[in-house]
Formats: C-alpha cells, structure tokens, sequence
C-alpha cells in the first residue's frame, strides 16, 4: 500500500516537472542558458 502512494507520489512529481520545463515562458530562460557553453565571454544578451 504505502509502496502505491510512494510511486503515485513519484508519478506526480514527474509530471510536474515535466510541466514546469516545458512551459512556453521557460524557453528564452532555457536558450540562454544552453548558450552560456559556447559563449567565449560568458555574456548572457541576446544576439540578433
């Protein structure tokens, strides 16, 4: 029984993140930050 609740609880935690990672106002916060390893000067700005 607890064993259930444990991975429902598991179940739900990785939906939520999933969510949260996917959300549409994430992605210029996730672009800049995959950036940031071939950015020689380390700038965060956006390049046109």
């Amino acid at each position: 029984m607890i064993s259930g609740i444990v991975t429902l609880l598991m179940l739900l935690l990785f939906v939520a993140i999933w969510a949260w990672a996917w959300m549409p106002s994430r992605r210029a916060e996730f672009d800049r930050a995959a950036r940031l390893v071939l950015d020689e000067e380390g700038e965060t700005e956006d390049r046109p």
